[in-house]
């Protein structure tokens, strides 16, 4: 296929379940968004502090309720739809019957419970000499199938699919219970390295509670999953029988969209949780012992840097701290943050002194009583508007962070910078994270890189394009830059060497006695 924008177009749907909200997108073969609906969804509810669950139905019908939105306001027709993927949110697990049904609420990725770790018998001397007994424990603990064995064991009785978010909806799409492998993503018996699940006598089975026969078919992106069945028609109102296409989770997909199949490009995800990760086809694990994840496009990974919480800190502080702003912002018809970044625009690099170290909860790299946040450098100068600056400083600072392990570990040097995702509309958060980062950073030309890295996945499966180069090449466009201001570059270089960077350590024996004097958080 040539890139002659004289052609017939094309579209694709891409589906994404994200934390906040659920979007319907239409691409044309050339990467162009051509339709979209968006549809907010509660991210959760709490029935015990650290519990985070939501309905599996819910879910559905807000997906549903995303197309029948598309469809009303798009010239664009059910009929015209080439093929349809899929991306969601990652580790949102669900427990289903012997008839796929739900058999309760589906634990979400922000939930912190914790279980037992399971007696693993004889592999415990193994992991005790080669000093990962910690990490075995706390995966086990982590991992959602263990606490459904040991506190709603008659639930668990009844499991018989034990499927992510992903596989729950595809199934609702096409009546099958297949997913991506692209899509496996959590504390789940699947081989990272080879991309598969483990196989049945692996002895690694033992760490969780789940069985092989619990865990869906899988298969790599951009190959077909099934047919959109008539059921799924009338409620989406996408066309029956129309095709739909593997892709994979929000992050893999957003990566893809954002940076193509380039090795020396990372991605820089300014979503509820903010990420870098680069494209590669080398295994390489950036912290230890944590997986690369596979990548949206086979025999590929996305080594990755998380940082939990990341851009919900934007929530958080609009809901604790800018009531006048939204409100604002409603009676202007504007997005809050638009108020914010004007707030901000005028307050010098390194926010006069006020810096922030984004650890809201236990993430990957501080799993356990680390999971604090710290506002360090209060005068009398600084105002809310200053904090907000200083929680974007604050997670670029540790996204600076996640490139200089990345860049260590696999010892391959990062040239470009693409950041995505809804924090990227922010021109100051663009701004700032060229400066931190010392170097040019790019908006992908549209903020919705995980549609279109799923859109990309469509339009290789349907053979539009005949690889994933040839399709990310037609469909993947830079957008703005940003250039590092020499000034503000050299003033961001000695806040993190000399400050940020040791933050952590200083802090870290307070937080500890904070967690023995007042108990949180609950270990």
């Amino acid at each position: 296929m040539t890139d002659n924008h004289t052609e017939e177009p094309i579209y694709f749907l891409s589906l994404d379940n994200g934390t906040q909200s659920i979007r319907a997108l239409i691409f044309d073969q050339f990467g162009n968004e051509v339709g979209k609906a968006r549809v907010l969804i509660e991210p959760y509810f709490s029935s015990q502090p650290n519990f985070a669950e939501q309905h599996a139905e819910y879910y559905w019908q807000k997906l549903s309720a995303a197309c029948q939105q598309l469809w009303q306001t798009c010239s664009i027709t059910p009929a015209q739809i080439a093929g349809i993927s899929l991306a969601t949110q990652r580790y949102t697990m669900i427990c289903l019957d012997k008839d796929k049904n739900p058999l309760r609420p589906a634990i979400v990725w922000l939930d912190l419970r914790r279980g037992k770790p399971n007696n693993i018998g004889f592999l415990h001397p193994f992991t005790k000499l080669a000093g990962m007994s910690q990490l075995v424990k706390d995966a086990q603990q982590k991992a959602r199938g263990n606490w459904l064995a040991h506190h709603e064991p008659q639930i668990w009785a009844k499991t018989a699919h034990y499927v992510n978010l992903s596989a729950y909806l595809t199934y609702q799409l096409i009546g099958e219970l297949v997913d991506s492998m692209a899509q496996s993503v959590g504390y789940l018996p699947y081989d990272y390295k080879a991309q598969k699940w483990l196989k049945p006598n692996d002895v690694k089975w033992r760490l969780f509670s789940c069985r092989p026969e619990q865990m869906p078919k899988i298969v790599a992106p951009s190959q077909l999953l099934g047919h959109i069945t008539a059921k799924a028609a009338a409620a989406t109102g996408i066309l029956q029988g129309t095709p739909m296409i593997a892709a994979a989770s929000d992050k893999a997909c957003e990566t893809l969209g954002a940076v193509g199949l380039a090795t020396d490009t990372a991605c820089l995800s300014f979503g509820t949780t903010a990420t870098i990760s680069t494209f590669t086809p080398k295994y390489v694990e950036v912290i230890k012992h944590i997986p690369a994840y596979t990548a949206a496009v086979p025999h590929y990974y996305n080594p990755e840097y998380m940082i939990y919480r990341g851009f919900w800190m934007v929530s958080w502080f609009k809901e604790q701290f800018a009531h006048y702003e939204q409100a604002l912002a409603n009676h202007q018809g504007i997005d809050t943050e638009k108020l914010l970044d004007q707030a901000i625009k005028d307050i010098p690099a390194g926010c006069m002194g006020l810096i922030m170290q984004p650890y809201w909860s236990p993430g990957v790299r501080h799993p356990g009583l680390e999971g604090k946040g710290a506002l360090i450098g209060f005068g009398d100068v600084h105002t809310r508007a200053h904090v907000y600056r200083a929680i974007l400083e604050g997670l670029a600072y540790e996204l600076k962070l996640g490139y200089d392990t990345i860049v260590k570990r696999t010892g391959k040097p990062i040239k470009h910078l693409r950041v995505s995702g809804g924090g990227s509309q922010s021109d100051s958060a663009m701004q700032l994270t060229a400066d931190i980062f010392g170097m040019p950073a790019y908006r992908p030309h549209t903020f919705e890189a995980t549609g279109l890295g799923a859109a990309i996945n469509c339009a290789v499966g349907l053979g539009v394009y005949p690889n994933h180069q040839t399709a990310c090449d037609a469909m993947i466009h830079v957008g703005e830059k940003f250039a590092p201001i020499a000034a503000n570059v050299q003033l961001y270089k000695r806040l993190y060497n000399e400050v940020y960077l040791k933050m952590y350590d200083r802090l870290k024996p307070l937080y500890e006695s904070i967690q023995d004097i007042t108990g949180y958080p609950a270990l």
